[in-house]
């Protein structure tokens, strides 16, 4: 993409020969990536000092202007030693990556299947209790109890999908067959994931039914998430 070729050049220029390399990762690095899969990229320095991270500062702004989620900037060090606290992002970056400048530094790197899971059922608490919290604040007001379940839909997609691979489970790339697949292999009903999905994807037509009610849904899906999670351990 002309996008991605505009960052890595504004990237090189900037960092006028600190720049080690550039790697894009996760849905948008594969085959399957479309208009709804993010752009997540990570920036590898050979130090990030404050001053990496002004010069860095007009090009991350320009890149979020663009409607991207901001690259993930580390130093060469971190990436060498940081698999063991953030073995999902890794985990992503291993098995789907495109290399746009430099060496690959992720080849090598080994993520701790044990570590992957316990971090698999922490995001997914978290971000259950989390949803929660907000959910009760917003809960007389429809609109924005809708755009709090499409706001977190992708994620818990993202986190259901590390669920099945916790499980041993070759987990597909795209966010509705990973709801398929955690439909066949938990059992759940995945009808509130699969409406949000729809209209986070601007599909017309879609009826959200009552949000309260497509709420309720929605946390018992995650809920029930947590659960397999969970149940892993064993």
């Amino acid at each position: 993409m002309d996008e991605l070729k505009q960052l890595v050049s504004k990237l090189e220029s900037g960092l006028s020969g600190r720049l080690v390399s550039v790697i894009l990762y996760g849905s948008g690095a594969t085959a399957e990536h479309g208009k709804f899969s993010d752009l997540n990229v990570l920036c590898v320095l050979k130090e990030i000092t404050p001053r990496e991270l002004s010069e860095s500062e007009p090009i991350l702004r320009w890149w979020k202007q663009l409607g991207h989620p901001s690259p993930l900037l580390m130093s060469e060090e971190e990436v060498h030693h940081s698999s063991d606290s953030f073995p999902i992002e890794f985990h992503d970056m291993k098995e789907r990556r495109r290399v746009l400048y430099g060496p690959d530094v992720i080849a090598d790197l080994h993520v701790d299947r044990k570590y992957h899971r316990v971090q698999v059922e922490h995001d997914l608490r978290a971000k259950l209790f989390r949803l929660r919290q907000q959910g009760a604040a917003v809960l007389s007001n429809p609109e924005a109890l809708l755009k709090l379940c499409v706001d977190s839909v992708s994620t818990f997609c993202v986190l259901g999908r590390h669920a099945l691979i916790a499980g041993g489970i070759h987990a597909k790339s795209d966010r509705r067959a990973v709801v398929h697949q955690l439909r066949d292999t938990i059992g759940m009903d995945v009808s509130a994931f699969e409406i949000l999905l729809d209209i986070r994807e601007d599909k017309s037509g879609v009826d959200p039914g009552d949000p309260g009610e497509l709420f309720a849904r929605y946390l018992e899906c995650v809920r029930r998430l947590v659960e397999y999670a969970d149940g892993l351990e064993a």
